[in-house]
Formats: C-alpha cells, structure tokens, sequence
C-alpha cells in the first residue's frame, strides 16, 4: 500500500512549503514590526506561514484521495515558453512593447498540442493592449511601444 495516493498533490505540497520556508528564512532578517506598524519582515513571514499551511492541507489530502501519477516530465513545452521569454527580453526594446508581446504569446502557445494560432494572435493583441495600458500608460515605464528603426 502507498501512503501517497495523489503524487500531484504531494508534489505541490513541497513547493509550497519550500517556499514558505524560503520566505520565512530570507525575511528573519528584517525587523518585523507589529500589526499596527509592520516592517519589512512582517509580510514576508506571514505569506510563508499561510502557503505551509497551505502545503499542509495539500499533505493531508494526498494521504487521503486517490490521485492519478505524475506524468512524464515533457522538455519541449518548457523549452519553448522559457525561449519565448528569453527572446522577448532580448526583442523588447528594439521591437516594441506591442509586438514583442504579440510574439511572446503566440511563440509560447505554441508549446501546447491544442496551439491554434489565430487564437494565439488575438490573445497577444489584448495581452500587448493591456500591457501597454498597465507598464506604459499607467505606470508610466519608458518602454517603447512600437519598433525603433535606429
């Protein structure tokens, strides 16, 4: 008999709890104040406590549910998104906010089996929007929104 039922689960479990313990071990060494007045230390720890417990839960319900196994790890979607980030880092300044984003979306869509690139085009073009919107306008990031020919 396995005593982990649901590998998914459990596997998410760590996660959390490395991170939170990350957090917690990266932030004692800032002040952490109190509820009223909290330092810089004081969020940090709470968010690592909250995704322990967080793991925790997800212990206990790998134990107790039935869970399919972790499938074959699969390099060629991770490869190609982190490509697609790589690139438009690369691509950014030169190209624009607007289309760099364009490509990123439809570049990193395509790691999916279900990729179908008319989907993917319209999804970069609100992404590219709504980047725009956030970094450029509100914000106020001096990115370029559209390709510099210097």
């Amino acid at each position: 008999m396995k005593i982990v039922r649901h590998p998914k689960d459990f596997v998410a479990e760590v996660l959390f709890a490395a991170v939170g313990i990350a957090a917690i071990v990266i932030a004692s060494s800032y002040p952490l104040g109190t509820a009223a007045r909290m330092g810089p230390g004081y969020f940090p720890r709470i968010l690592g406590i909250l995704l322990i417990l967080l793991g925790s839960a997800l212990a206990l319900r790998a134990l107790r549910l039935q869970g399919t196994p972790i499938p074959r790890w699969q390099w060629r979607p991770v490869v190609i998104v982190l490509g697609s980030v790589v690139l438009f880092g690369f691509i950014v300044i030169k190209v624009g906010l607007a289309l760099s984003t364009v490509i990123l979306i439809v570049l990193a869509s395509a790691a999916s089996r279900e990729f179908r690139p008319l989907e993917s085009v319209v999804s970069g073009i609100f992404l590219a929007v709504l980047s725009i919107s956030v970094f450029v306008i509100a914000l106020k990031l001096q990115l370029p929104i559209w390709p510099s020919f210097d």
